[in-house]
């Protein structure tokens, strides 16, 4: 036994942990019933010794044009090859075949955001309609073929998965770019893709007011060219089609409005191309915050088969449920667990194209109420964000959730007790998911009906996903013992993506290289995946992820989670939010240091800030003691609402705050300067 282990010190290695273990909540008896996964078997069918083949549990849920021959290829390790040798349309998958059943199934409601604006139900058969429509003008007007690239920068509505699923009925691999990235940010993703054709939208709705989304367009063109790629043509969806709803004018000859093309190609219909299992499906670009973005490529036949099989065993969605995940279709979310998941099982999803607290925070349980929502999808930064707008809103709405997801980054127990009693009425079984844009779909989640949900922490292993613990050394953590490291996952599945677009080297360095146990092996096993988070396992088997092994502090040789740091300033009555992040320091190295932002009807205060020291203190330890505690109005976010803690490092350290373009409040780097640097 090391010195280490006899003193109950953590190495340098290894990622100290205070978090307590919680207590258990478990499924109605009602959810269990219906649930698709009660079979604990399937952890045995889907065990280290039975990949890939078991696999083929996931893929036989879709349609193949032609069976697959093999169904995992290494030759190419890491870059991994499934289901090789079958053909398969994606478009065909989510619609074509459901429609002797459910031609007239509501396959999306769009809920505008003016709510005066009536909500539009598609159903499969328009939904089938709309996209051999645009599929015919993407191909005859655009001249778009199988393996052109198409870069789509959208706002929230229907055009825009109608617009993936007309690519994916070509083959054409979509580009979709968040709605709320600059034109800048779209241009540099054009460039890197060699895209020629973007679609875009005039102009969108966000909390009340129509903005402009045109100019964008005009920008990523003119980028796009600086990196010496043209783009021959803009196709502009209209929010309100026949009307103009932008002040930038089209360029004749490059910019055309999909609503006037499409007259010409009324009624046509598009035969889906059998595609390539291993072919291209999307690139979802990783906005990094260092460095170009990487273009993760996903495929086609394996990527569908992993979002069909996690979105009924672990979203548990039927038919006839109605399914609302609030994600914006332009991040990885959306395209798995709005579009292409979903749609594979023939479900209602949601599409709405606001903030969920406009006009006011009980807006989104309205929608619940009136839509008659049964699963509820959003992330940790929309809980706290609805948790401090209107902690009291959802007990007055008449809806009823079987099941909510979180996904995106660690809840913390305190914001989970809240979105498990008051915004699930007690009622929801929920499923706390951990994955990545790189991963296609879920990693660790609890299966709602066969396991216990505990506060704060991700589950086991999803069936078929098999992680593992590193140390910094390589050494592996021993599984269930509390201790924590670098998560790996040990094996290849469906859903992880290929490559990086146009950069394998980079792909192979930054994701497999590290844990290698043999560079030359075409086998399997000698690659385990770094995910680049911290993370540790229970005795139970449930993980619990710590955040980026790039946000660990090191203090004085003790490696601290920043997430478990800001879940102890969550325990802090008055607290809204909590963001954690290291400042340089010459004795201990690094030392946290702590931004949050009240509820409602609390001011800053000294007593506030001492209350959030304390909490650190008796949670974590001394060691975890803050440099400071500033209490801001409100935290540098996205669009999406996620904080952006290297804007609050960067002017904490007194370093450049970088591209702050894509901030959803810009003006509030400059509120938090003069608080820290004054």
């Amino acid at each position: 036994m090391s010195n280490n282990e006899t003193t109950g010190e953590v190495t340098e290695a290894q990622i100290a942990v205070h978090w307590q273990e919680e207590e258990y909540f478990y499924p109605s008896t009602e959810f269990i019933a219906q649930a698709n996964m009660t079979d604990k078997g399937i952890f045995d069918r889907f065990s280290l010794d039975n990949i890939p083949e078991c696999y083929k549990e996931y893929a036989d849920l879709l349609t193949w044009d032609k069976y697959w021959e093999k169904t995992l290829d290494t030759s190419d390790a890491p870059c991994w090859k499934w289901f090789v040798g079958g053909k398969i349309n994606v478009s065909y998958n989510c619609i074509d075949r459901h429609l002797a059943q459910y031609k007239n199934k509501a396959a999306f409601i769009y809920v505008p955001e003016p709510e005066q604006e009536p909500h539009q139900p598609i159903t499969y058969q328009e939904l089938y309609v709309r996209v051999n429509e645009m599929a015919a003008l993407l191909r005859d007007f655009a001249g778009v073929k199988t393996g052109d690239r198409v870069t789509i920068h959208m706002p929230m509505v229907p055009e825009l998965p109608i617009t993936m699923l007309a690519c994916a009925r070509l083959g054409a691999i979509h580009s979709v770019v968040f709605g709320g990235f600059s034109g800048r940010a779209c241009g540099e993703r054009i460039g890197d893709s060699g895209s020629k054709i973007l679609v875009t939208m005039d102009a969108y709705y966000r909390s009340g007011k129509l903005l402009e989304h045109k100019d964008k367009a005009d920008e990523a063109v003119k980028v796009a060219d600086e990196e010496g790629v043209t783009v021959e043509k803009v196709l502009v969806w209209q929010r309100y089609p026949g009307k103009s709803s932008s002040k930038t004018p089209m360029q004749e000859g490059r910019d055309f409005f999909v609503n006037d093309v499409l007259k010409q190609y009324w009624g046509q219909r598009v035969e889906p191309v059998q595609m390539p299992a291993e072919a291209p499906l999307f690139l979802m670009y990783t906005s990094g915050t260092t460095g170009r973005p990487k273009g993760c490529q996903h495929s086609t036949g394996g990527y569908l088969a992993y979002v069909a099989g996690t979105s009924k065993y672990v979203q548990d969605i039927h038919p006839e449920d109605v399914y609302w995940c609030m994600a914006d279709i332009g991040w990885i979310t959306g395209h798995s667990y709005i579009v292409y998941g979903p749609l594979a099982l023939a479900a209602t999803s949601i599409i709405f194209e606001g903030v969920p607290t406009y006009p006011d925070a009980g807006r989104a349980w309205r929608i619940a109420q009136q839509l008659d929502v049964n699963i509820f999808h959003t992330a940790p930064t929309t809980v706290r964000m609805l948790r401090k707008a209107g902690p009291d809103e959802p007990p007055k709405y008449d809806y009823h959730f079987k099941h909510m997801t979180t996904v995106g980054e660690p809840i913390e127990p305190a914001v989970w007790r809240w979105y498990y009693e008051v915004v699930g009425k007690g009622e929801a079984a929920i499923v706390d998911t951990w994955w990545q844009t790189e991963n296609g779909g879920f990693l660790c989640s609890t299966i709602p009906a066969l396991h216990g949900m505990k506060p704060g922490s991700a589950g086991p292993a999803v069936p078929g996903i098999h992680p593992i613990i590193y140390d910094e050394d390589g050494n592996e953590v021993p599984a269930g013992s509390n201790k924590a490291g670098n998560i790996c996952i040990q094996n290849p599945w469906p859903g992880a993506f290929q490559t990086i677009w146009g950069d394998r080297d980079r792909y192979v360095r930054q994701y497999y290289e590290r844990y290698c146990k043999d560079p030359n092996s075409k086998d399997w096993r000698a690659w385990p995946y770094l995910t680049g988070d911290a993370a540790m396992q229970a005795p139970d088997g449930y993980y619990r992820i710590l955040g980026r092994i790039d946000d660990v502090i090191n203090v004085a040789g003790h490696r601290l989670g920043t997430k478990e740091i800001e879940s102890a300033c969550l325990l802090v009555q008055e607290v809204a939010e909590a963001s954690v992040v290291p400042m340089a320091d010459e004795i201990r190295g690094r030392v946290p240091v702590i931004f949050v932002s009240l509820k409602p009807g609390f001011s800053p205060s000294e007593e506030i800030q001492k209350k959030v020291v304390l909490s650190v203190e008796d949670t974590i330890g001394k060691i975890a003691r803050p440099a400071a505690v500033y209490i801001v109005h409100d935290m540098p976010k996205t669009r999406s609402g996620k904080i952006m803690r290297r804007v609050l490092a960067a002017i904490t350290n007194r370093v450049d705050v970088g591209d702050i373009t894509t901030l959803a409040n810009p003006e509030v780097v400059e509120e938090v300067k003069k608080m820290v640097q004054s």
